[in-house]
């Protein structure tokens, strides 16, 4: 069965975006682009909330410019060509490879599991996360810690009451000093 997986950049005090919304604290490395394109070609399909997706629509086009350094193009061409789904009350309309969701996010993850098919369903967006969160949907939490305290902003986790013991799959510390961390639910 595919695996729930919610991954994300985020500062040490644990936030994706800061106070003021903005995320211009992620470092521009060449590494961290090339482990999100390889996050992004293990993916079947990406769910996304509305505000996430309005972030990534940046990368629909992104890739025709040839001033770009390779990776970056490269992460664009990956990310264009995944399936995604989108969770808003307020769009009418998704762009590229993408469509609204048309029920609940248990129902649509319950959807791309029965599927046939290879590739891990990504949740993305903090509040989408802690809804799949609070519904104990997701199997590995993944998180490229930045060196960073922001202070405040929209969290990494939700901050729900109930406890989720973790496994350690993966560590590293890329030359950034960005620290990828990979985990499972224990179960």
């Amino acid at each position: 069965m595919r695996s729930v997986t919610y991954s994300m950049t985020v500062s040490l005090d644990g936030y994706v975006v800061g106070p003021d919304g903005s995320f211009d604290w992620t470092p521009p490395d060449e590494e961290v682009f090339g482990l999100a394109t390889d996050e992004v070609r293990g993916l079947g399909v990406h769910l996304l909330g509305r505000r996430l997706y309005e972030a990534m629509l940046y990368w629909e086009t992104t890739d025709q410019n040839p001033s770009l350094d390779y990776s970056t193009r490269e992460f664009a061409a990956t990310w264009r060509a995944l399936p995604k789904v989108v969770f808003s009350t307020t769009l009418s309309a998704v762009r590229g490879n993408a469509r609204l969701a048309s029920g609940g996010l248990a129902a649509e993850i319950e959807r791309w599991q029965a599927e046939p098919g290879d590739g891990d369903i990504a949740i993305g967006g903090a509040t989408l996360a802690a809804e799949a969160a609070e519904l104990g949907l997701i199997d590995e939490y993944r998180a490229r810690v930045c060196p960073v305290l922001v202070g405040g902003g929209r969290p990494f986790f939700s901050r729900h009451e109930r406890r989720v013991n973790l496994e350690l799959v993966e560590s590293r510390t890329l030359r950034s000093k960005v620290v990828y961390l990979r985990y499972r639910v224990a179960r």
